[in-house]
C-alpha cells in the first residue's frame, strides 16, 4: 500500500486522548494522537496475518507506525501452550514515532495461553479483548489457571471486553459449507473487522487481498469477507463497545513523496536489487533457508525478471561457494544466513578476502549461541563479523538502523564491495527483518552510480617488455585489485586460498610477501571511504556540549532515540550518535567520544562494540546491555540513561 504525506515535523513519542465527539445517532468517537495494538493466540490462530493485514491499511490511511511481530521457535508448538503463543504488536501514531511502544493500549487475547503470556506488558486501564469461547476449563489448566481470569477478579483493573469470538464467526458463516473447524479459522477476520471499525481503519485493501490470496477458492474467500464485515457489523451494533477512535495521518511527518510500509528483509531485498541494476551486474543469490533470513530468499526468487538468479544449496558453505563462484564470474554475488550460518561460512569468507572479490554476506541475528533463539532477536554477532575468521581477514562491516534503512544499507556494502573488491558483512537482525514501518520510494535518480569497470586487458610491463596481466596490481587510491571476468583473452590468472605474490599472484610462501599482502588488505578496509559520525546534540553551536553521549549501533536506534526524546522533554542534556559503519570506524569517532565525560553504549548483548571501542579509543565507555531476544523498550532505557546522566 501506498501513501502520499507532505513535510516534516518532530514530536515526542508519547500518547495524548483528545476530544470526544458524537454526530447525531452514532457513537462515540475519540481523538488518539497514538495507539499500540497486540494480537495474540495460538501458533495457528492467524495472528501474523490480522496484524500485518492491520498494518498495511493503517500505512494505506497514512500513519506513521512500527511493527514488532513475536512468534515461536516451533513450526507448529502444541495448541494452547504458553509456547505456543504468537503475537503482533502495532504502534501508530500521527506524528513521527520510532518504536513498536513499550506497552499495548489494547491487547487481543484469543485464548488464555495468549493472555497470560501477555498480560505483564499491559498496563492496567487498557482495552483488554478476549475470546470467551476459549476458556474452557481444560484450556485454563494447561497453562495454569486455577480458576477463570474472567471471573476471579484479577482483570478487574482493566477494561475487559469478553467477545465469543469464534461462536459469532460460526453463526456468521453458517451459510456457507463449510465444517466448524474450517469455520472456526477464520474468527481472525472476525477479530480483524472489529478492530478495524474500533479504529477506522480502512478496509478495501483487506477485501482485495482476501479475493487475491483465494482466489482459487472462491467458497474460502466469500466466508473470509463475511467472517470480517461480521466483526465490523458487531463493533458497529454491540453496546460493550461505546467508543470507537480515530488516529489522524501523519501528514506532516515525513517528506513528501509516494510511501509504502515494507519490513526489513524486504527492504533488504529491494536494495539488492536496485544495486544490481545501478552496477548493471547480473545478482545472484546463494543462499539456504535459515530464520530470520530466509525472506530475502523468497522475495528474491520473484524477480527474475531484473536478471536476479537464486540458488537455494544443500547447506551454508556451498551457498557461499557458489556465490562467490558467481562474483569470480562477473556477478553482483550475495549470500544471507544468520549467526550459526556465518560461523559455517567462515572459511569461505577468508578466500573472499584472499581472492580479493566482491561479496555480501548478510547476517540477519537472532539469539544464540549455536541454534539459540531463531525467532528472537540478538545483536550478538559483531565480533564474529569483526574477527570469526582464520589468519588476518578484515572485513567490511556495515549496519541498518530499521527497518527502510535496510534498503540504504544494501546499496552501502554494495557499493563498498565492488569499489574495494572485498567481501562485506551486513548485520541486520530479526527485529529489523520482521518488523516493518513506512518507506518513501525513491527515485532512482537519487539512486547511486554502482558500475564497475572490468579489466579488458594487460596491466604490466614485464622487464623485456612483455605486457601482461597482473590480478594483484592495484589501485593506488582504493588498493583495489582489477576485476577480470573469466574468457576474457590474455587474463588468465591464478585463483586459490594460497597465498599469492604481491602483482603476479603466483604462490609466494616468502615471509616478507606475505607480510606485505596481510598488512595491505588490512590498508585497504582501513582507506575505505565512509562518512564521519554525526552526532545529535542539541547543545552543540551554543559553545556547550551535553555531559553524556549515547553511542549506539544497529536496530538499538529507535529505542535509543525514543529514550533520548524522553529525557530531553524531561529538561535534561543528552547526546546521541549512530553507527553505520563498524568496519572500519568513521575517522572522527575517536573525536567524538573524547567530547564527552560519559559515553553509555546500550546493546542487545554483553558489550561488543563497548569492547571494540574501549580498545580502539581507550575511552571508558560504559555499557547496558540486554539479551532477553526482545528490544529494548523505550522507557526502560530513558531510566538507565537517567541513572548515567546522575551518576
Amino acid at each position: 500500500m501506498t501513501s502520499k504525506v507532505s513535510s516534516p515535523t518532530e514530536q515526542a513519542d508519547e500518547a495524548v486522548v483528545g476530544e470526544q465527539r458524537k454526530p447525531p445517532g452514532a457513537k462515540d468517537v475519540r481523538r488518539l494522537d497514538r495507539v499500540i495494538i497486540r494480537f495474540a493466540g495460538d501458533s495457528g490462530d492467524g495472528m501474523q496475518l490480522t496484524g500485518d493485514r492491520f498494518t498495511s491499511e493503517t500505512a494505506s490511511f497514512g500513519n506513521d507506525l512500527s511493527t514488532l511481530p513475536n512468534f515461536p521457535a516451533e513450526i507448529r508448538a502444541p495448541a494452547g501452550t504458553l509456547p505456543g503463543v504468537s503475537s503482533f504488536q502495532l504502534h501508530f501514531a500521527d506524528h513521527d514515532i520510532l518504536t513498536p511502544g513499550d506497552a499495548p493500549n489494547v491487547l487481543v487475547a484469543m485464548n488464555p495461553a495468549a493472555l497470560k503470556a501477555n498480560i505483564a506488558d499491559v498496563p492496567r486501564g487498557a482495552e483488554i479483548i478476549v475470546n470467551t469461547d476459549e476458556f474452557t476449563k481444560r484450556a485454563m489448566q494447561k497453562v495454569g489457571y486455577a480458576a477463570s481470569p474472567l471471573e476471579d477478579g484479577s482483570l478487574d483493573g482493566y477494561n475487559v471486553h469478553p467477545v465469543p469470538l469464534t461462536t459469532m464467526t460460526v453463526e456468521a458463516l453458517k451459510e456457507f459449507e463449510l465444517t466448524r473447524k474450517e469455520a472456526e479459522r477464520s474468527k481472525n477476520m472476525f477479530a480483524l473487522g472489529l478492530l478495524s471499525w474500533m479504529y477506522h481503519r480502512p478496509t478495501e485493501g483487506t477485501e482485495k487481498f482476501l479475493r487475491t490470496k483465494f482466489a482459487k477458492k472462491p467458497d474460502i474467500a466469500a466466508a473470509n469477507l463475511a467472517a470480517f464485515r461480521a466483526g465490523w457489523n458487531f463493533g458497529e451494533t454491540t453496546e460493550d463497545f461505546a467508543v470507537s477512535y480515530e488516529v489522524a495521518p501523519a501528514s506532516k511527518t515525513f517528506p513528501t513523496g509516494t510511501y509504502r510500509n515494507i519490513s526489513g528483509n524486504l527492504a533488504l531485498s529491494y536494495g539488492l536489487v536496485a544495486a544490481s541494476q545501478q552496477a548493471d551486474l547480473p545478482l545472484y543469490l546463494g543462499s539456504y533457508p535459515i530464520t530470520p533470513a530466509s525472506d530475502i530468499l523468497h522475495e528474491l526468487s520473484k524477480h527474475k525478471n531484473f536478471g536476479v538468479r537464486t540458488f537455494q544449496a544443500e547447506d551454508e558453505i556451498a551457498g557461499i561457494g557458489a556465490a562467490l563462484g558467481a562474483a569470480f564470474g562477473g556477478s553482483l554475488a550475495v549470500t544471507t544466513t544468520s549467526g550459526p550460518g556465518v560461523a559455517l561460512k567462515s572459511e569461505t569468507i577468508g578466500l573472499a578476502v584472499s581472492l580479493e572479490l566482491p561479496l555480501l554476506v548478510i547476517d540477519i541475528q537472532r539469539g544464540g549461541p549455536s541454534t539459540g533463539l531463531p525467532t528472537k532477536t540478538e545483536q550478538a554477532d559483531l565480533l564474529q563479523a569483526m574477527y570469526g575468521r582464520n589468519g588476518e581477514a578484515p572485513v567490511p562491516i556495515v549496519a541498518p538502523r530499521t527497518p527502510a534503512d535496510c534498503f540504504d544499507a544494501a546499496m552501502e556494502a554494495a557499493r563498498i564491495a565492488l569499489t574495494y573488491r572485498t567481501p562485506v558483512l551486513l548485520l541486520s537482525d530479526g527485529y529489523l527483518a520482521n518488523g516493518s514501518e513506512p518507506w518513501r520510494v525513491p527515485d532512482t535518480d537519487e539512486l547511486p552510480d554502482l558500475r564497475v569497470q572490468f579489466a579488458q586487458g594487460p596491466n604490466h610491463t614485464l622487464d623485456d617488455g612483455t605486457e601482461v596481466f597482473w590480478p594483484y596490481k592495484r589501485d593506488p587510491q582504493t588498493l583495489a585489485r582489477p576485476w577480470a571476468i573469466p574468457g576474457t583473452p590474455g587474463l588468465e590468472h591464478r585463483i586459490g586460498g594460497i597465498e599469492k605474490q604481491d602483482g603476479s599472484g603466483n604462490i609466494s610462501y616468502d615471509p616478507a610477501n606475505h607480510d606485505f599482502m596481510v598488512r595491505t588488505r588490512q590498508a585497504k578496509i582501513d582507506g575505505i571511504d565512509v562518512p564521519d559520525l554525526e552526532v545529535d546534540d542539541p547543545a552543540s553551536g551554543t559553545g556547550k556540549t551535553a555531559n553524556t553521549l549515547v553511542l549506539g549501533w544497529g536496530s538499538t536506534y529507535g529505542p535509543i532515540t525514543a529514550a533520548v526524546r524522553r529525557l530531553r522533554t524531561a529538561g535534561e542534556h543528552i547526546a546521541q550518535a549512530h553507527l553505520r559503519h563498524l568496519n572500519p570506524f568513521p575517522r572522527n569517532l575517536g573525536a567524538v567520544l573524547r567530547r564527552y565525560d560519559k559515553v553509555v553504549i546500550p546493546e542487545m548483548n554483553l558489550g561488543q562494540l563497548a569492547t571494540l571501542v574501549r580498545a580502539r579509543y581507550l575511552v571508558d565507555a560504559h555499557s547496558y546491555n540486554q539479551v532477553n531476544g526482545m528490544p529494548f523498550k523505550a522507557e526502560q532505557l530513558a531510566t538507565a540513561l537517567k541513572e548515567a546522566i546522575d551518576g
